[in-house]
């Protein structure tokens, strides 16, 4: 059985510092490739330098390239080019994360907005898959969406946490969903036990996040609270319980799913 972690923000300081430990731990837990998530242009490049540094032939690193809607403030006009510029390099698998956080509002809605359009106009010139991001937006996040669809390769709604409304919006515009270990928490996550089960096969794929949402049914919970790849199988477990699956199917379609919509190559 092999796994997929299509969302680690490796370049956050508490996994940095101990990466190759940690992705000793990620392989021993059967988490074979991993996508290093890029939430500004500095950190884009620094999920890209970390492929190169870390990836090999038993667990291999790719990455995104993007503005995450709380730096969309950052945004200017030589960003795009920028930009253009790392989405071109071979590790890098997608634009983001970019997209909506209207829960937060650490930028203005109408630069969110911005930066989110010009990153999918760079999408669909470079026929890459969207990593996107959204938080109390989801109506919006599906009009600005709508006019790009049918020239969009893929897009994913990573970390998805959202209500029934959100998702089969989602669905209808065929994109895929990225569950997380928001499911695996018994105070807020509980919502989507029953939602797992309408995600179809071929659109669903798991991921950490990490170091953020550590599974709340991992016992005993490490000392410094922070998630990693390698407890990725918990969310495997969650939502094949609520997806009535084994747990080795799941993870073989979601596996496949994911290396589908990266382009990932086949483990020798």
């Amino acid at each position: 059985m092999q796994l997929v972690d299509i969302g680690v923000n490796l370049t956050h300081p508490a996994l940095a510092k101990d990466a190759p430990a940690l992705l000793q731990r990620a392989y021993e837990a059967r988490v074979t490739q991993l996508v290093l998530t890029g939430t500004s242009l500095p950190e884009s490049e620094q999920a890209l330098a970390l492929c190169g540094e870390l990836d090999d032939s038993r667990l291999r690193l790719f990455s995104t390239a993007g503005v995450h809607p709380h730096q969309a403030s950052e945004w200017t006009a030589d960003s795009g080019r920028q930009l253009a510029d790392l989405l071109r390099q071979e590790a890098v698998r997608a634009v983001g994360e970019c997209g909506l956080d209207f829960n937060r509002d650490f930028s203005p809605r109408p630069q969110q907005e911005r930066a989110l359009e010009e990153q999918l106009e760079l999408a669909v010139q470079l026929g890459l898959p969207v990593f996107l991001h959204e938080r109390d937006a989801d109506q919006r996040m599906v009009q600005i969406l709508r006019p790009y669809r049918d020239h969009l390769r893929a897009a994913v709604v990573h970390c998805f946490t959202g209500e029934k409304r959100a998702l089969y919006a989602y669905l209808d515009m065929d994109l895929h969903i990225g569950i997380t270990g928001w499911i695996c928490d018994e105070r807020r996550g509980t919502h989507l036990h029953p939602l797992v089960r309408d995600i179809p096969r071929g659109r669903l794929m798991l991921e950490t996040d990490a170091p953020y949402l550590l599974p709340r049914t991992l016992r005993p919970r490490p000392k410094s609270g922070q998630n990693e790849p390698a407890y990725l199988p918990l969310v495997l477990k969650e939502v094949a319980l609520h997806r009535d699956e084994s747990e080795a199917d799941l993870a073989e379609h979601t596996t496949a799913c994911a290396r589908a919509f990266f382009g990932l190559p086949p483990l020798e």
